[in-house]
């Protein structure tokens, strides 16, 4: 039972459990009680988002050079220990439940749940392949 990385606001993949929403910002333009019906999530769980700082950075980086000093920064910030506990509990649960995490960019290499990815992975967690599986 892996957990799925993936684009919020697409279609749900197979067994991919209760979505986890790990934005910033909640949708605009979306209430409430869709969010999930409309498949953007079932939790939202900002604390595992860049934070405010960081988005701008993400959105403003160019260069490979600019990209990887967002990943050098959020990784600090996910190395906090409420973050560094929370991205423990994942990967445990990785291994009993089904449950999925993302965010509204278009591609993950250049949104902070490619850095997710990664973290989990060193965290232990089972993390399923693109199409959920």
């Amino acid at each position: 039972m892996p957990v799925s990385i993936v684009r919020l606001g697409t279609p749900r993949l197979p067994k991919e459990g209760t979505r986890i929403g790990t934005v910033r910002h909640l949708p605009r333009g979306v209430r409430k009680e869709r969010y999930a019906a409309d498949n953007w999530f079932d939790v939202w769980y900002p604390e595992l988002a860049p934070s405010a700082e960081l988005v701008a950075r993400a959105r403003k980086a160019q260069t490979e050079e600019e990209w990887s000093g967002f990943v050098r920064a959020f990784r600090a910030e996910m190395d906090q220990p409420a973050a560094r506990r929370t991205l423990t509990l994942l990967a445990a649960l990785s291994r009993d439940a089904d449950f999925s995490i993302g965010c509204y960019c278009e591609d993950e290499a250049r949104c902070h749940r490619s850095v997710l990815r990664a973290l989990l992975a060193e965290h232990g967690a089972v993390i399923a392949g693109p199409n959920g599986g």
